[in-house]
């Protein structure tokens, strides 16, 4: 394996800047921003969105309707799965 092609991989925090939520992982993401957690200095990325901000998982997703696509598709195959056996 050749020396000096890989990039550091370092513990990094990651900041959800809308819910100011932030979690420790390791990454080789290059950042200039540092914050200090538990009395250790680590580097920082501020992301605009995570899984403590995002609708999908925590349960606030609206389905949007454009043009009766959703209900068309809710009639189209809701129904045969309500169709019972012979």
């Amino acid at each position: 394996m050749k020396s000096d092609i890989h990039p550091e991989y370092r513990a990094v925090v990651f900041r959800d800047q809308s819910v100011d939520f932030q979690f420790l992982t390791r990454s080789t993401i290059k950042t200039r921003d540092t914050i200090v957690v538990d009395g250790v200095e680590y580097p920082l990325v501020n992301v605009d969105i995570s899984s403590a901000s995002h609708p999908f998982y925590t349960g606030k997703q609206k389905i949007m309707d454009v043009a009766g696509r959703v209900e068309r598709f809710r009639r189209k195959y809701g129904m045969a799965a309500e169709v019972e056996p012979e």
